[in-house]
Formats: structure tokens, C-alpha cells, sequence
């Protein structure tokens, strides 16, 4: 008798990384699928809490995260707490070191239909193979920059004498023009090198030889590009979101609900009431922003007249005092938070009319999908192609006004103080808004039953227990007819 669908799930221990994958768990678990979701020991209580269910479905299985990693704090162990982004390497290396304690675990599981493991987590791969089970790797890109890397790639088109910020047209798709400025290091150099390289081929190598790519966006976003590396490259690409419009279940409400609503939620309710509209400013976990660009951006918000709510996740001495000294300027016409928030309950908020993002692909898809244009401001990986890609593509945002024109240039007051207003009250504001509030409903139609997204991931849950089940029975001795 054929058993229902059990999948492992396995994030790189990064919120950014973590939570769509519990997004996509939910979607798993409303399906009726058994789930074991790999974590360390630290990263426990955050996706036990994220999930807020009561029974022992999901079943959250703690590995131990190496210790002794050169660089690394002992007890750090999410890229979000690292020193400095710097180090983001050495983490995801050290996260092989798992490799045995999570075979070890893998072999006491019963029936697994699939792994579903992020895409530095390379390695998972060899357990996936060694235990007979699918593998399939989460990328948290949209398909855009991967599609434009890959022409980069083959047409070798950072090899020539531009300069940096020297627009570059792209072979494949010629009305797309890009800069070396776009990527980081190395991606930009004429003959890339490095561990951080060595890691991308090695994760590359494995996701291609896996069953396929989990990709947390819909189809008609980006049809072009997902078609395009369906053809070019492999796997073949999922397109299962966006995720965060994953339904949560009634158990993760009843847990939350006794909960005092946080301080900016009752501050957005006044902003509602007083009919104010609010501009949220938020750059993720890991930007590494100096204290010369965050006294522009307090003098820019200040000058502005904007109501806003910046939300700082470093929680350091400089970054305080210039914080708490725009918080006396401007009183209660703006709020500064200085912890996780739930950022998707913000952007959901009815005074929330704009958005200053650094374009982590997460951001963007929430943004997009409670129907908040962005001002983009790209900072490290991929958010400079995620920032082309809304500003340029999907026209859904804006980008802010650097002082010399580089895509990573320095932003002075005026000029995000100019933007900020632009996004809120200009003309621009107001075709960027149209444009997010049409796709914001496309993502939504996607995600619905019937939809792309839903079609796409049932399908592959049938097509995956189809596999396990001729499996087994291959085991038991019989042949399946026909």
C-alpha cells in the first residue's frame, strides 16, 4: 500500500533563506504532507515560533552547527548574526561538517519523498543520492538575474575594457543593459577566482544534477527568462510563489492572538486614523552601511516631511546615536525600530503607501504582492539585478538618486529626500503604484487554487510520490503494467 508524501525540509540557517521555505512548509503541511524540517540547536525556537503549530507535525530535528570555524564567534550560528557579511563564505562551507549528523538522521526517516535543501546547501545532494531520495534545490532568486548571469557567463561579457559603470548590453536579450557595477565580487572581474566562487560552481553543479529548482516566484512574472534557462540549462525551473502569500494555518493565528500588538503597529494605526501616509524603510540583516551614508539617510527622511518607519537591524553605538538623534528632530512624525519585525504585517498595513528596499528578492515579492511600489536602493549580491529588474522590467518601483550616477554610488539627502517624495506624491509614484497593484494581483491569481504556482507544485508532489511508489514497488518484487 502506497504511503502519503513525506518531504525533508533543509534551509541555510539565514532568515532571509529560512523563511520562504517555511512559507513553502505551510503550503506542504495545508496539503496534507508529512514534514521534518532540518535546523541547528540556535535556529530552533525562531521556526518553531514562525510556524506556531501545536502538534508534532512538523517535526523539527536540531543538528549540531561546527564549532572552532575560523572567523566565526562560537554560538553564531545564522548568517544574519555574523560579524560581517564577509564571512558568509566560511559559513556556508562549514555547514558540510553537517553532512554526518544529518545522514545519520536521514537514515532513521521513513519514506521520504523528497529533500528540499537551499541551494548552498550543495552537499545535501551526495546524502539525497546515498539514501535513493530526490533532491530538490531552493534558490531564493528570481529567474531575471539568473537568465542574465547566465548569458554574462557564456558570452564572456565583463571581459572587455569598460569601465564599471559602463553600460553592457546583454546578447541573449538586447534591451537589457547592464554595468560590471551590477554584481559583486567576483562576478565582476575579467577572470573570477576565490572560495566564494569555487562555493557558487559547486552549488551550481549540484542544483543542475538535482530533480529540480523549488523557484519562489510565478510564471508570469517572468515568462521569458524562466523559458529561457528551461531551455538552456537544468534542471527544469518550479515556479511555486510568491510564498509569503502562503496561507498560514489557523493553529499559527490561535498562537499569536493573545499577543500585544507591537509599538510600530499601534503607531501605523495612528498614522491610519490621522490619515497620514507612512513610507517603511528597511534594508535587511546584513547591509553593512556606514555612518556618513546613515546620516544622509536621517537628514533625507528628516527633509522629506514624509511620515516614516525605518526599521534598523544593526544594533550598534554609531547607528544608535545618529538614530536617536532623528528621532528628537522629527517626533512623532517618523519611528525607529531597532528589532525583527514582521515585515509583511507592515507592508499589509493600510498607511503603508511606499517602500525604501535594498531589493533582497524576499522584500521585493512582499512588497509587490501587498501592492507597495519600492524605492529601490541595491546594496550586495543580487539586489542591484532584483533592482533592475522592478525598475526596468516590471516597472513596479523606482530607484534612488546616487551623487554620481553609479549604480553604487553614495546618496546624499537630497537625493533620497527627492525620491522618497517622487515615490509618495509625483506622477512617477503614481504609475509605479498602478503598475504594483496589477501585478500585485497576478501574483495572487497564481498562487490561487487553479492558479500557475498551485498547478506547478501539485503536480510535483504527484509526479514525486509517482516516483516513490514505483520505487517501492520495484523493492517488493513487483512490475508495475503497462
Amino acid at each position: 500500500m502506497a504511503s502519503s508524501p513525506h518531504f525533508v525540509i533543509f534551509p541555510l540557517m539565514s532568515k532571509g533563506h529560512t523563511i520562504p521555505l517555511l512559507h513553502l512548509s505551510h503550503l506542504l503541511f495545508h496539503r496534507r504532507i508529512k514534514l521534518t524540517i532540518f535546523t541547528t540547536t540556535a535556529n530552533r525556537p525562531f521556526i518553531a515560533q514562525f510556524l506556531g503549530w501545536k502538534s508534532d507535525d512538523p517535526s523539527i530535528i536540531d543538528l549540531p552547527f561546527p564549532s572552532q570555524i575560523e572567523g566565526i564567534p562560537q554560538g553564531i550560528e545564522s548568517t544574519d548574526k555574523l560579524p560581517s557579511i564577509s564571512l558568509f563564505t566560511q559559513f556556508a562551507i562549514a555547514t558540510k561538517l553537517m553532512q554526518q549528523h544529518f545522514e545519520q538522521v536521514l537514515g532513521q526517516l521513513s519514506n521520504v519523498t523528497a529533500i528540499v535543501s537551499d541551494w548552498f546547501l550543495s552537499w545535501t545532494l551526495e546524502s539525497a543520492n546515498k539514501f535513493g531520495i530526490p533532491r530538490l534545490s531552493f534558490h531564493g532568486m528570481n529567474n531575471y538575474s539568473g537568465a542574465v548571469a547566465h548569458q554574462v557567463l557564456v558570452n564572456g561579457l565583463f571581459s572587455g575594457p569598460e569601465s564599471d559603470d559602463d553600460l553592457i548590453t546583454v546578447t541573449g536579450f538586447p534591451w537589457i543593459k547592464i554595468t560590471r557595477n551590477d554584481y559583486d565580487e567576483p562576478f565582476n572581474q575579467r577572470v573570477p577566482t576565490g572560495p566564494y566562487l569555487d562555493l557558487v560552481i559547486k552549488s551550481t553543479i549540484a542544483a543542475a544534477n538535482s530533480y529540480g529548482v523549488i523557484s519562489n516566484t510565478f510564471y508570469e512574472l517572468e515568462p521569458i527568462f524562466v523559458d529561457y534557462l528551461n531551455r538552456e540549462s537544468k534542471p527544469k525551473v518550479l515556479c511555486v510563489g510568491p510564498l509569503c502569500l502562503a496561507e498560514p494555518q489557523p493553529p499559527k493565528v490561535e498562537a499569536r492572538v493573545h499577543q500585544l500588538q507591537p509599538k510600530w503597529m499601534e503607531w501605523l494605526d495612528q498614522k491610519l486614523a490621522q490619515e497620514r501616509s507612512v513610507v517603511y524603510v528597511a534594508f535587511g540583516s546584513q547591509a553593512e552601511i556606514s555612518k556618513q551614508q546613515l546620516e544622509e539617510i536621517s537628514k533625507g527622511l528628516e527633509e522629506s516631511q514624509v511620515s516614516f518607519l525605518w526599521v534598523v537591524r544593526k544594533n550598534d553605538d554609531v547607528t544608535n546615536v545618529v538614530t536617536e538623534d532623528l528621532e528628537e528632530r522629527v517626533g512623532e512624525r517618523g519611528m525607529i525600530v531597532r528589532e525583527w519585525v514582521d515585515q509583511m504585517a507592515i507592508l499589509k498595513h493600510e498607511s503603508v503607501k511606499g517602500f525604501v528596499s535594498h531589493c533582497g528578492w524576499n522584500s521585493v515579492l512582499e512588497g509587490m504582492c501587498w501592492k507597495v511600489p519600492i524605492l529601490a536602493w541595491p546594496m550586495m549580491a543580487e539586489q542591484h539585478m532584483n533592482a533592475r529588474m522592478m525598475v526596468e522590467e516590471i516597472k513596479i518601483g523606482l530607484r534612488v538618486e546616487t551623487c554620481d550616477g553609479s549604480v553604487r554610488g553614495f546618496v546624499k539627502a537630497d537625493g533620497l529626500k527627492n525620491m522618497v517624495k517622487e515615490l509618495m506624491e509625483g506622477e512617477k509614484g503614481k504609475e509605479v503604484k498602478k503598475k504594483v497593484e496589477e501585478i500585485g494581483e497576478g501574483a495572487k491569481k497564481a498562487m490561487a487554487e487553479g492558479g500557475s504556482s498551485w498547478r506547478t507544485l501539485n503536480e510535483l508532489i504527484d509526479e514525486l510520490q509517482s516516483v516513490r511508489n514505483s520505487d517501492e514497488s520495484k523493492r517488493e518484487g513487483y512490475i508495475p503494467c503497462g
